[in-house]
């Protein structure tokens, strides 16, 4: 299923870096940043996690929720927060349940998109031609803030 701007985007409910559940449901009423990346600790995926870190005061004065997802498990994901003092948390989808319901599936990774959704679960945004050192910036941009 190909997703579009303006439809809902699926649900899910997944473990984050620190084994906390999360569900999207979580974060109605916020907007959600929920990007989606190949793989921990590797250099595109490393130059994206800093751009959102660096610019996670921008996020959270607007009460942006940004939650990065691979297919790396809990363990993976405390290591790359760890390595880059990561201020926000990694989704850990190692069955893949989120990355074919988000329609990224890159062959056994999750391709580099992004899925801005709004506080009524609408996809407001899709980025799926990411810059990974100005990722964080371009969706600020493109969201008009």
């Amino acid at each position: 299923m190909a997703l579009a701007i303006g439809t809902d985007a699926p649900a899910f409910t997944t473990k984050d870096t620190n084994g906390n559940t999360v569900s999207l449901s979580d974060f109605k009423g916020k907007t959600v940043v929920l990007y989606f990346y190949p793989k921990d600790d590797t250099p595109g995926c490393t130059k994206q996690a800093q751009s959102f870190r660096d610019a996670q005061p921008d996020y959270q004065v607007k009460d942006i929720v940004v939650l990065g997802v691979s297919a790396d498990d809990e363990s993976s994901h405390q290591a790359f927060t760890a390595k880059y003092n990561l201020n926000f948390p990694l989704l850990a989808d190692t069955d893949k349940s989120l990355i074919t319901a988000y329609d990224v599936d890159g062959g056994g990774y999750a391709k580099r998109v992004t899925y801005v959704i709004d506080g009524d679960g609408k996809i407001i945004h899709i980025d799926a031609a990411v810059n990974t050192p100005t990722h964080a910036s371009d969706i600020l941009t493109a969201l008009g803030l």
